[in-house]
């Protein structure tokens, strides 16, 4: 059966997590899917951790990428998806499974993003560093407040995208997980529907996040930026620059 969703995961060295991810996965979706585990070298632990798993009952395939890092294996996990809806998400999340249901009734009633968030009724953060929450509550405040995104969470790398955005929208961001909020303003500008739902967020229990503050905020702040200009400089949908190739996501915008 062909998946309604393409779940895709980067990894590295996620063998204390990826298997209770999985697991998640079989036990809470109620839709046809697929995972695409994108990893960057032969070496991963999480290759180890994953060849006793059967591929046809955990859904799952492979995905070798290019580059190195989150971005060089958003980039490869989006170029083999092929499902109507496709979710990014972390390889430690053993928690949220249980909405990917929701958010795919959501974008099947017309959203092209679905974003899961951790600052509405219903959902959380705990454990956070305090720099990094203060950061991610600041941007959050501010661009539904006063950029007016239509979501409480802009930032969160969990997220359902519909086929067009993948198709049309192309990615310039090259670094973490930017692209998801490069995608959400760009999708904002064309006036496209996002919505939103409840999720959860606790610091990993195991192993080493990638996440690098100083390292990705010049990326974040290109697209926190360009949300505030559609809004208080009334730039015009055409601005956002859209491609009809199936590869657009790899090039740059």
């Amino acid at each position: 059966m062909k998946a309604a969703l393409d779940i895709v995961i980067p990894v590295c060295n996620e063998e204390l997590n990826i298997r209770s991810v999985l697991d998640s996965f079989r036990s809470e979706l109620r839709v046809p899917y697929r995972v695409l585990i994108c990893y960057d070298s032969e070496d991963d632990t999480t290759l180890q951790a994953l060849k006793p798993l059967p591929h046809d009952e955990y859904h799952f395939e492979l995905v070798k990428n290019d580059g190195q890092g989150v971005m060089e294996a958003i980039r490869a996990g989006l170029g083999r998806t092929t499902a109507p809806y496709v979710v990014t998400f972390p390889a430690d999340d053993d928690y949220n499974a249980v909405r990917l249901n929701a958010m795919v009734r959501m974008a099947a009633d017309g959203y092209d993003i679905v974003c899961a968030s951790r600052f509405i009724r219903g959902g959380c953060m705990i454990g956070c560093h305090s720099l990094k929450a203060s950061l991610v509550r600041t941007a959050a405040f501010l661009l539904y407040h006063i950029g007016r995104l239509p979501t409480h969470d802009p930032t969160n790398g969990f997220r359902l995208f519909s086929r067009r955005v993948i198709e049309q929208i192309p990615l310039a961001s090259k670094v973490g997980w930017a692209f998801s909020l490069e995608w959400l303003v760009k999708c904002h500008r064309l006036r496209w529907r996002i919505t939103e739902l409840p999720a959860e967020w606790h610091e990993r229990k195991a192993g080493k996040s990638r996440f690098r503050i100083l390292g990705w905020l010049p990326q974040y702040l290109r697209w926190f930026f360009f949300g505030f200009a559609t809004t208080w400089l009334r730039c015009p949908p055409k601005s956002v620059l859209l491609r009809n190739a199936s590869k657009s996501y790899q090039t740059n915008a």
